[in-house]
């Protein structure tokens, strides 16, 4: 690899940033050691202007365009001032070099108004981000957010099916076009199936999810929507790849106007009936079950989670479907060789949502059968949302210390990373955790796994985060 750089410059100069119309750069937030990036002197702060003379828009081009085995960079630093940076590196080099936002232009919002959307169901007065309705295509690529396809302009799915940006995750809702135009509130959501047969022509593929609205969209709404989708996924090259189906979340802030009813333990046998008879002819159809329940729909109607060899290859982990069901394998694993007595004693609290709590148990009284152990599970409601059966990551700092005020904690608390904001200390209430941890009168050590949690309960990890 050689190097050639411009050298710096000064404001002073007719070409200076204060004379150059620059347009907005990709910010760097971290340079990895011994990267090309840390031998080019790249720094947090300095942002990239172009690559070979193109500008990046996102994440997505910045890869494409570093592929290239001749680079010429354009930069500007933390003191304003502009270096062109020519590299010469091997085609599957990277720079080592990762960015504040993933996108570098506009994000894409959502232009739909479902009366379900969780961001229309928070109270007013946080951080702006929580308000942001994401529908872009990008961050869905990138890191599996859906959309609804109603926003793509000409430009946006020319570039789908230039650059390959496979596979995308879509919400669906509804295949019937009145029905999803009617849950969207959106006339453009008529074109869905026109949509993926646009997908399937280029042997472009998707994961498809469907928000469960009692009396909307579930029975005979959801077979259809089911069946009408498995179509699309048959043969070699399967256009839909699994669907997920979810039920809809309701808060206490959501408007007086909306006619949406809560998921119940009746609504959940209802669907899980529809949805696992459904499964086993897809199985025998195609060889999949091609559609799974996210974990929700188990614990609410008060039955187990299916086995570990149904979810397949869990296509749909991260939107909860299945992820219970991985966790508890990864908490056996972590607790299958434990010692029998600590050489001294501790004690220390985990919080999750209390919709999962029972299905945790088990492995809270293995940790507990060790001698000088005290592990104390809490299993929290969240008066926030105004929800009694809550999943973990929608937990804020206001619930945790209605919660846990006043109980015997322990020495430290552990709470799982969900729970916060990424990357940052901030729970979606805006509280931090410091300010909690302050109220609770204890350390809070932040956990990122069944490992994370039982190294930390037996004292293992060396700090305190």
């Amino acid at each position: 690899m050689w190097v050639e750089s411009s050298g710096k410059i000064n404001a002073s100069q007719n070409n200076s940033p204060s004379t150059l119309s620059v347009p907005r750069a990709a910010e760097i937030a971290y340079v990895e050691a011994g990267s090309i990036g840390e031998e080019l002197g790249f720094e947090a702060g300095d942002k990239i202007i172009s690559i070979n003379g193109t500008k990046p828009r996102d994440l997505i081009d910045y890869q494409f365009l570093i592929a290239d085995e001749e680079l010429e960079l354009e930069i500007i630093d933390q003191k304003e001032e502009i270096h062109t940076v020519s590299i010469e590196k091997d085609a599957d080099q990277g720079l080592g070099i990762e960015f504040k936002e993933a996108l570098f232009d506009e994000l894409k919002q959502c232009n739909n108004r479902c009366s379900f959307c969780f961001i229309d169901q928070q109270p007013k007065g946080h951080r702006q981000s929580l308000y942001l309705k994401d529908d872009d295509y990008r961050l869905s690529f990138l890191y599996g957010s859906y959309l609804t396809l109603t926003n793509l302009n000409e430009q946006d799915w020319a570039r789908i099916e230039e650059q390959r940006l496979s596979p995308l995750f879509i919400s669906v809702h509804a295949t019937n076009p009145k029905l999803r135009a009617k849950l969207l509130k959106n006339p453009k959501a008529v074109l869905l199936i026109d949509q993926l047969k646009w997908f399937q022509q280029r042997k472009l593929q998707i994961h498809a999810q469907i928000v469960v609205c009692p009396g909307l969209n579930d029975g005979d709404s959801l077979k259809e929507t089911l069946r009408e989708l498995s179509q699309f996924a048959k043969g070699d090259w399967p256009t839909i790849l699994s669907t997920a189906v979810v039920p809809v979340g309701l808060t206490r802030f959501r408007p007086d106007t909306d006619v949406l009813i809560q998921v119940n333990r009746v609504c959940a046998e209802k669907v899980i009936k529809i949805v696992e008879e459904l499964q086993n002819q897809f199985h025998k159809d195609f060889g999949s079950r091609f559609a799974w329940l996210s974990d929700e729909w188990y614990l609410i109607a008060h039955k187990p989670l299916p086995p570990r060899s149904n979810y397949e290859d869990l296509p749909q982990q991260e939107n909860g479907v299945g992820s219970i069901r991985a966790f508890l394998e990864e908490m056996d694993a972590a607790t299958s060789n434990l010692p029998t007595t600590l050489k001294e004693p501790k004690s220390c609290s985990w919080v999750v949502g209390r919709i999962v709590e029972k299905a945790l148990q088990g492995s809270c009284e293995r940790l507990n059968s060790i001698k000088g152990l005290k592990f104390y599970l809490h299993g929290l409601p969240s008066p926030y949302w105004g929800q009694e059966e809550i999943v973990t990551g929608l937990l804020t700092g206001q619930d945790l210390i209605e919660g846990l005020q006043g109980l015997d904690l322990g020495e430290q608390l552990l709470l799982p990373s969900v729970m916060l904001k990424r990357g940052e200390t901030i729970f979606l209430d805006d509280m931090t955790l410091k300010e909690v941890s302050k109220i609770l009168k204890i350390p809070i050590r932040i956990v990122h796994g069944a490992d994370d949690i039982v190294a930390a309960a037996m004292g293992e990890l060396e700090e305190v985060r």
